[in-house]
């Protein structure tokens, strides 16, 4: 559907009322009603612009990693550098909400798990690809293998609230995720472990 400007302010109350609702009662105790209301504009106005539930949960959880452009940077500072940014996206200058809810509604709800797996899927394959070259099967395994990591200590520190693992600084959280990160990008993937020994 062409929206027009017109109808922007409308859009933006009708999601920013479905991310606060998200957070506060998850996908399920979410309703176009409740959204509706907490925006001010009747149901149907949610269902015209956004279709159905799913549609309005995929809008509002539309979640963009603002993956640097990575031409240029030195290839042993891969690691320290995307987990700088990963970090800064969480919780520092580029954060907000919609990550947390995303990870939220994924633990329990189909569809959420579904925009989590297109997100990671595809925003972090390509910048697999920029930063390794080529689209083979060993670039498809670094990113699947950056995701686990990326997603795992964003549920670990912001869902399940590890206490040690919510207990460190910003600082300390990039110095332990660059390491990991620097491997899934250039590191040996082929699963020899006498290699590592």
């Amino acid at each position: 559907m062409a929206f027009t400007a017109r109808s922007e302010p409308t859009r933006t109350a009708i999601l920013t009322e479905a991310r606060r609702l998200l957070a506060e009662k998850g996908y399920e105790g979410t309703t176009i009603r409740a959204v509706a209301a907490a925006a001010g504009v009747d149901p149907s106005m949610v269902m015209r612009y956004y279709g159905n539930k799913e549609g309005l949960f995929g809008a509002a959880v539309d979640l963009d990693l603002h993956f640097p452009d990575a031409a240029g940077w030195p290839r042993e500072e891969l690691g320290i550098r995307l987990a700088r940014h990963v970090v800064a996206r969480w919780e520092g200058e580029l954060s907000d909400e919609l990550i947390r809810l995303l990870l939220r509604s994924a633990t329990t709800n189909v569809a959420a798990a579904e925009q989590l797996r297109a997100v990671f899927g595809g925003q972090v394959l390509r910048f697999v690809q920029q930063v390794a070259g080529g689209d083979t099967p060993e670039v498809v395994r670094r990113a699947s293998m950056l995701a686990t990591q990326v997603i795992g200590v964003a549920l670990c520190r912001y869902v399940l609230e590890l206490p040690p693992v919510v207990a460190m600084d910003a600082d300390t959280l990039v110095a332990m995720l660059a390491p990991v990160i620097q491997h899934y990008l250039t590191g040996d993937l082929t699963g020899d472990v006498r290699r590592n020994v």
